[in-house]
């Protein structure tokens, strides 16, 4: 079984088994990221040279994408809440890997549009929400967190296996076979790593400690209601909206921006390659020094280092020794953001309703996030280069890490403070 049976066993030989769980479901997210989310770039670029499509008309499928993992969030998030985790996680990477056989047969814009919407709806039910989702419920919160930290290292080495994959893929044998490949890997090697997750039912791990914890959680009067009355929410909310932006820009726009400089395609994948291993870094660093400095102030540092990436990007020579401590610098940033975006509501707000108030939070920033990367291919045709694009990511790093500053002003409530009158 993918999990052992916790009835019968001793406690190191279940936590031994539940190691052995996770190491299969990080290698299913690397896949998974790897072929849903990092593919895009490599594949937009192959399709406009054949097609002869702009810029601006291929970057707004991503849009459309990520608007569509967006809205599928809350409602696959609820199903994983009732205890249907695997079905949906296996069910997704089904047809996941079935959309991207029918894609490496497409034609017209449109059709790469319905491709990538359909695409974009899957995230929701195969990438980290819906893992994390997963190993909430099998696991107790000290033995779930650690877990996550896992996985997000896992997860960290989705761009180093797959961007280098893809580009050998479409180098020997086309954008439509390399499509052919990233559906099989979704069929033949995620969905059956997640169909071996737990049923429903009985908790891996459920401790005295869970159980209180349960308790004071159904019993608390703290809600997505309240959380929307305190001011920490929206500050928070503005500060990883405006990194969320930048990052998630400059992130899918890297590819053709290298390409832009001059580099060579092997000299692109290799700077690129460097951001996964980087974000791993990152959370490891943290992970090292957690009590060394507050979360609004590794905010205001990790933010402020993109203006710096930016302006090395737009400015330095097309070198790639030149480029590549940038690029490591700016997978840190995101990296490390992941855990401070992950620990900040608690920390900041509130322990309670976790899984409500962030997703009430995230619903916003993914939408914003959504359209970053087509307005910077709309800026990149006004200006027919990326220069112009970069001199806005500098301004969004730095205003990034204005908004965690002053977020560091905005008084913040604990579930102490919330009236016993609020709303259920």
């Amino acid at each position: 079984m993918f999990f052992a049976d916790s009835s019968k066993k001793g406690q190191r030989q279940r936590y031994g088994a539940g190691r052995l769980s996770i190491t299969a479901l990080g290698l299913a997210q690397v896949c998974s990221w790897g072929t849903l989310y990092y593919s895009f770039p490599q594949l937009a670029e192959a399709m406009m040279t054949e097609f002869g499509w702009h810029k601006s008309e291929v970057y707004g499928a991503l849009t459309v994408s990520l608007l569509f993992s967006a809205i599928a969030a809350l409602p696959i998030g609820r199903a994983i809440d009732a205890g249907y985790g695997r079905q949906v996680m296996t069910l997704g990477s089904f047809l996941a890997g079935s959309i991207f056989i029918a894609g490496s047969r497409l034609e017209t814009l449109w059709s790469f549009y319905l491709v990538f919407a359909g695409i974009g709806l899957l995230h929701a039910a195969t990438l980290y929400e819906a893992a994390f989702s997963v190993i909430a419920h099998r696991f107790d919160a000290g033995q779930a967190k650690k877990h996550i930290t896992t996985l997000t290292l896992w997860g960290g080495f989705a761009s180093t296996v797959f961007i280098p994959l893809i580009e050998w893929s479409l180098q020997q044998g086309g954008w439509r076979n390399t499509m052919l490949i990233l559906g099989l890997l979704n069929i033949f090697v995620c969905a059956v790593i997640y169909s071996r997750l737990p049923e429903a039912g009985s908790e891996y791990v459920d401790t005295q400690e869970t159980a209180k914890h349960k308790k004071t959680k159904t019993s608390s009067t703290v809600n997505v209601r309240w959380a929307l009355q305190q001011p920490i929410f929206w500050a928070l909310l503005l500060c990883f909206s405006i990194f969320g932006a930048a990052g998630t820009t400059f992130k899918f726009h890297l590819y053709p921006l290298l390409m832009e400089k001059g580099l060579t395609a092997t000299e692109v994948v290799g700077i690129i390659a460097v951001l996964g291993p980087s974000q791993v870094l990152g959370r490891f660093l943290l992970a090292l020094f957690p009590e060394k400095i507050s979360i609004v102030n590794l905010g205001i540092v990790t933010a402020a280092t993109l203006p710096i990436v930016f302006a090395a990007f737009a400015y330095l020579p097309a070198v790639t020794w030149m480029l590549i401590p940038f690029a490591i610098a700016f997978g840190a940033a995101t990296g490390t953001m992941t855990i401070v975006k992950g620990i900040a509501i608690p920390e900041l707000l509130t322990q309670q309703a976790y899984g409500a108030i962030n997703a009430a939070m995230n619903i916003p920033v993914k939408l914003i996030k959504a359209f970053a990367p087509a307005i910077a291919a709309v800026l990149w045709t006004i200006g027919n280069n990326y220069t112009g694009v970069l001199i806005v990511l500098m301004g969004l790093g730095l205003a990034a890490a204005i908004s965690f500053a002053l977020a560091s002003k905005v008084p913040s409530y604990s579930h102490c403070d919330v009236p016993e009158t609020a709303a259920p």
